[in-house]
């Protein structure tokens, strides 16, 4: 069984959707030469997907719980950042402190939401719990983990993705894969870099750039030589491109690592 994108078939449906012709263009790219196939995951894999997906739903309803709660303020004149650990710290004040914009309704209102997000962080809680004991159980995970910008839950993430990394023929093809990688829009003679293509998972994406941005981040505390080269990229191109140059940088040595078997060296 092979597995394609979807994006990948769309160009060879000469006509209208139906079964039909869907099933047309199917075996039409199914017969392109270069072709590209979805990698195949075993159930392990699946089930690390699930658990990583099923987090992250957590944290996005927990931040549109916060930003609902920080909106209803804001409606009575009351702002705040939308930051868990400032909403954690200020909401309880300001429900405390007398306020006339405040009704009671509102306060309760208020109170009832504030009050839902103690059992979301202790399910999230409950999930990395469960993510650290598939990294320790893993013989990939802590090898990947030791790249500065890669932690647990982006090691875990990884492997459950690529596996081994066997599908890609390089480092590059796997930032490509992960949209890091500048898109293009060229003809003839003419080269027109643009911003990075945002293509394949967005959380692997936004876990890599994460990481990359603590690096860049730190990295003027340190003389090391990776430390180095961040700070003069972040000099000379800017603290954003700096974050995703390490990001791109480090999805290549995470495929380096993962083909060759060998521990990570920091001056990879």
């Amino acid at each position: 069984m092979k597995i394609m994108a979807p994006q990948n078939v769309k160009p060879f449906v000469r006509r209208r959707k139906n079964d039909s012709n869907d099933a047309e263009a199917i075996c039409t790219a199914l017969r392109q030469p270069n072709m590209r196939f979805v990698p195949k995951k075993t159930l392990g894999q699946q089930d690390v997907q699930a658990l990583h997906r099923a987090r992250q739903r957590l944290v996005n309803h927990r931040t549109a719980l916060i930003s609902q709660m920080c909106g209803l303020l804001l409606d009575r004149g009351i702002a705040i950042g939308v930051a868990a650990t400032r909403a954690r710290r200020l909401i309880p004040q300001i429900l405390a402190e007398p306020n006339d914009e405040l009704t009671g309704l509102m306060r309760e209102i208020i109170g009832s939401l504030y009050a839902f997000m103690p059992q979301i962080d202790e399910r999230i809680r409950a999930f990395d719990k469960e993510i650290d004991a598939i990294f320790k159980a893993s013989d990939d995970c802590p090898r990947i983990a030791k790249i500065s910008g890669v932690g647990p839950t982006t090691a875990t993430a990884m492997i459950a993705a690529i596996g081994d990394a066997s599908d890609f023929r390089n480092g590059r093809h796997l930032a490509a894969w992960l949209g890091l990688v500048p898109r293009q829009h060229s003809s003839g003679d003419r080269r027109v870099i643009m911003a990075i293509s945002k293509r394949g998972s967005q959380h692997l994406r936004t876990l890599l750039v994460h990481g990359a941005r603590a690096v860049v981040r730190t990295a003027s505390r340190k003389t090391d030589p990776r430390s180095n080269w961040v700070n003069e990229l972040r000099q000379r191109r800017g603290y954003n491109r700096a974050t995703v140059e390490v990001a791109n940088k480090n999805a290549r040595v995470i495929w380096a690592v993962l083909r060759s078997g060998d521990p990570y060296g920091a001056a990879a």
